[in-house]
């Protein structure tokens, strides 16, 4: 691990603020620590001595006073600083984060693992409050206060200030052959919280249907072996601690030992006087306490580091490009794909190949063929989650890649087939796309979506938890409903009836039609299905077939 995180140095403002006040602090800190250090060597060599009375020390007494006073109000400005600062940094790096796994799109997040994304973006961005709190502040006071302890010494008396040059850097050395290992144990313990947060929430998931076969027990032994693996990465990284935490108080101790030894040696023979003396027995144990403490700090830090490196992965990975091009209004040019090609990463064979349609405004254009046609893939294209290899997508005359991906999403409302709801109402989550939706307009989109019989208030557990596949399938389409009132001209649909019975499937199907065709604000609608019904609501169906790249677009169909 690097002293200091350079990528985070360079990624967030709240970093560069925060290290230039913890260099002034720390200077303010380290004169304190050699004023201090002088007042109190006066003071106990004159009253040992006899030279002064009471009414003379009352000066530097006080003066004494004023700077512990400092130095308490330096130690918590350093704290109340780090913590604002890691709160900004925090809050930089997990928006930063979130935005870029969203323009990378479902395509990306298909291949991660979920447990891991998750633990990364809440305890991995959290564990840098002990590298800003602690590690940071006392990298700086081991930068500036040893250096000028040192000099103060060499002012008083040479010879300590020679032994403290020697043995001084032994403690960096030392928490250098340290960290090496640190690292390893930290790297380690990280990759097994993240496999355990992953096991752990895929066991969850899939805990019925583990149940059902009987394989629950089975999983529990998985999950105990995992937690034990991460178990003994954790006391490994703490028998470390330990060790190095020892080596330093070792190596520090006899060093200022050695001073003590000398200048006491010295103090007998007369060679050097009191004052002095007492001042290089303060000054010494502080020229390599921030070392000290940096060394212990190193270990609460290294697993936010660990982390912040794994943020730093995720942000590296190539996001689809952004145009400048002005996006028109899809319901007033329509959509048309040519010869479209998708390509995934590591597979030998195109997910699409040739795909060519069109969407005008107000039609209802059906997208049917076999599973691994490619259906899912077109849709992700025009959605901007994934680059087309070959082909290109247009609204009008206007290409999709040059036009910006957010911008063009806003006027895009999207069901996909397995739809996310959120721990909330069922009201917020139909108001995800619209947040100002009013509670009439949440009921209007709800009866269009034949959930009238749903309860906006009733409140939802994890993913929907609480209503059918069904219920779950019209609330989504609820929100998209409602998302294209406000503003969205295309609305897209990956098996929307999936789960409903015939009766709710021709009603849903029926308002999709009387929607798309609205005079006023007409929609383009793309709906992905096999059933019949689908094939029979829309005006015209794109069949495409596998393997090959032929594509077939049908009038209304009998």
């Amino acid at each position: 691990m690097r002293p200091l995180d350079r990528w985070l140095l360079r990624s967030t403002g709240a970093m560069r603020w925060h290290l230039a006040a913890s260099v002034g602090l720390g200077v303010v800190a380290a004169a304190a620590v050699i004023v201090q250090a002088g007042l109190l060597a006066h003071v106990i060599a004159a009253t040992f001595l006899g030279t002064a009375d009471v009414a003379t020390l009352r000066g530097p007494l006080l003066a004494l006073l004023v700077v512990v006073g400092v130095r308490a109000l330096v130690t918590w400005a350093q704290e109340a600083t780090a913590t604002r600062a890691a709160a900004r940094v925090k809050q930089e790096l997990r928006t930063r984060l979130l935005d870029h796994v969203l323009d990378l799109g479902p395509g990306w997040l298909a291949g991660r693992r979920s447990g891991d994304l998750a633990q990364l973006a809440t305890r991995g961005v959290d564990a840098l409050d002990a590298y800003f709190a602690g590690y940071l502040p006392q990298f700086v006071l081991a930068c500036v206060v040893p250096p000028l302890v040192v000099v103060r010494m060499g002012l008083a008396d040479v010879l300590s200030a020679a032994v403290i040059v020697v043995t001084l850097p032994l403690v960096p050395v030392f928490m250098a052959l340290v960290g090496w290992t640190t690292r390893r144990s930290m790297d380690r313990r990280w990759s097994d919280l993240r496999r355990l947060s992953h096991h752990f929430l895929d066991v969850l998931d899939g805990l019925p249907v583990l149940r059902a076969y009987g394989r629950g027990r089975a999983q529990a032994a998985t999950v105990r072996r995992v937690t034990d693996d991460y178990r003994r990465s954790t006391l490994a990284v703490l028998r470390v601690s330990f060790l190095s935490s020892f080596v330093l108080e070792l190596t520090a101790s006899l060093s200022v030992a050695l001073v003590a030894v000398e200048v006491g040696l010295r103090l007998l023979d007369g060679r050097v006087g009191l004052e002095t003396a007492l001042l290089v027995l303060i000054l010494a144990p502080e020229a390599y306490l921030p070392l000290r403490q940096l060394g212990a700090g190193y270990h609460a830090a290294a697993e936010g580091l660990s982390a912040a490196a794994q943020v730093r992965d995720v942000l590296d990975e190539p996001a689809p490009l952004r145009g400048s091009t002005d996006v028109p209004h899809v319901a007033e040019t329509g959509l048309s794909v040519e010869n479209l090609q998708v390509r995934y990463p590591g597979r030998s064979r195109p997910a699409l190949t040739g795909g060519t349609l069109r969407v005008g405004p107000g039609e209802l254009v059906a997208l049917v063929g076999p599973s691994g046609a490619g259906k899912s893939s077109l849709i992700a294209a025009v959605l901007g989650f994934v680059t087309p290899a070959a082909g290109r997508i247009q609204l009008g005359d206007v290409d999709l890649t040059d036009v910006d991906a957010a911008a063009w999403r806003q006027q895009v409302a999207w069901v996909p087939q397995r739809p996310r709801l959120v721990s909330a109402s069922i009201a917020d989550n139909v108001r995800l796309g619209v947040p100002d939706a009013s509670d009439e307009e949440v009921l209007g989109a709800l009866r269009a979506a034949a959930a009238e019989e749903l309860d906006p208030a009733l409140w939802l557990g994890e993913d929907g938890s609480g209503l059918s596949a069904g219920q779950r399938q019209r609330v989504a389409l609820a929100r998209a409903l409602l998302r294209c009132t406000r503003g969205g001209g295309l609305l897209l649909l990956d098996e929307p009836t999936e789960h409903l019975d015939p009766a709710t499937e021709e009603r849903v199907l029926r308002t999709l039609a009387h929607r798309a065709r609205e005079p006023e604000r007409p929609l383009c609608v793309l709906l992905v299905g096999h059933r019949d019904a689908v094939a029979r609501a829309a005006d015209r169906v794109v069949r495409l077939a596998t393997p090959g790249p032929l594509v077939i677009e049908l009038g209304v169909p009998a």
